[in-house]
């Protein structure tokens, strides 16, 4: 990488990942001291191979990455066939174990999924930017979504599922799609909603729904997590419990606290003031997303800064959402912060592939009269 191309690089999102994984650590350290520390200690060794990877991805060109894309994107969706046939782990089949860590291909597919529609997208409009607003070129984009999303949801995995869908929808208002399609897909959701709940879903993810509505209901069972998580948060106050002393987290009442419930943890034991100052870091990091894809140099590198900011909403929104009992329980990871060596390289893969593109783009010299 040549020195202008560094001087352009936005650092600060390398800055704020850096401090919400650190937050995470702090976390996860106070969470497993009864466990001898070992997923802190596995944390420790994703982070540092997370760097590693992130450095390689932001080095290389993302033009190149891109047209390697179609292979990798080929690629994970035999990984994901593959590990249905794999033995679930808390009901779902959605993690290859090897030895004594866990590989869990959605995660990355989240990645290589928006540089092919990236890919694709610019393929599409590499005529007419309007292409992107026919029928048939929408089905084909539909299609490439269409396959990795129900083979997850075939784990089952919604969560992640969803992340991929929010991921598109960025990317297609990017590309300029037509509001109508907009509007349609709107409608049509709110009319599929009540049709897939009564007939689509199946129990256990019904039972999700009405537990995020009334938790209540069955407090000692299937509301029993959400109940935990919010008496954690409240109970941390201003300044929180104290590291390794919060009741919820030490006692063994929050579950699972090192990876879906990470927030309740820091809720209770570091109080307020460090979970707002969280939550305003991703909006930081988001709004840093955001900026580098309206400054990338060309729409490829705007299509893939989009998506990456999609799975970032999505996964702050969801994730506190849930925990703090505004939406349903999905088992969606809280970027950066909870515990998991495949949720974490993935997320240094996107930070790596921000960097890149913010590396390339041309900024603005204004010359005085």
């Amino acid at each position: 990488m040549r020195k202008r191309e560094l001087k352009n690089v936005e650092w600060s999102l390398l800055i704020i990942a850096i401090i919400l994984s650190i937050i995470g650590l702090i976390a996860l350290f106070s969470a497993t001291q009864e466990s001898g520390y070992q997923d802190f200690y596995k944390q420790c060794i994703w982070l540092g191979v997370s760097l590693v990877i992130m450095i390689i991805v932001m080095l290389v060109d993302y033009e190149t990455i891109v047209k390697l894309s179609p292979i990798f994107y080929g690629g994970f969706i035999i990984l994901l066939i593959a590990v249905l046939f794999t033995s679930p782990i808390n009901g779902a089949t959605s993690w290859f174990d090897i030895g004594a860590f866990s590989f869990q291909p959605g995660e990355f597919a989240k990645v290589f999924v928006i540089l092919f529609l990236a890919y694709t997208i610019s393929k599409i409009q590499s005529r007419n930017k309007s292409e992107i607003n026919r029928p048939t070129k929408l089905l084909i984009i539909g299609a490439v979504l269409l396959v990795p999303v129900i083979l997850i949801i075939k784990q089952p995995d919604y969560g992640t599922a969803a992340a991929y869908i929010m991921a598109t929808i960025f990317m297609l208002i990017t590309a300029g799609i037509d509001k109508k399609y907009i509007i349609g897909s709107i409608l049509l959701v709110v009319i599929l909603v009540p049709v897939m709940y009564n007939f689509i879903l199946p129990e256990h993810a019904k039972e999700r729904i009405d537990i995020f509505l009334n938790p209540e209901s069955d407090p000692r069972g299937s509301g029993y997590n959400i109940i935990q998580s919010k008496l954690a948060i409240g109970a941390g106050g201003l300044t929180g419990m104290g590291l390794l002393k919060g009741n919820q987290t030490q006692l063994g009442f929050l579950y699972p606290k090192t990876t879906d419930f990470i927030f309740s943890v820091i809720g209770e034991e570091m109080g307020f003031i460090v979970a707002c100052a969280l939550i305003i870091m991703y909006v930081l990091l988001i709004t840093k997303c955001l900026y580098v894809a309206k400054t990338a140099k060309d729409e490829t590198g705007k299509l893939i800064a989009s998506g990456i900011t999609g799975v970032f909403l999505f996964h702050m929104l969801e994730n506190i959402g849930m925990v703090m009992g505004l939406l349903p329980i999905t088992g969606v990871p809280l970027l950066f912060v909870s515990y998991g060596g495949s949720s974490l390289i993935t997320s240094f893969i996107c930070i790596g592939l921000l960097l890149n593109i913010s590396s390339k783009r041309q900024k603005t010299i204004f010359i005085a009269n």
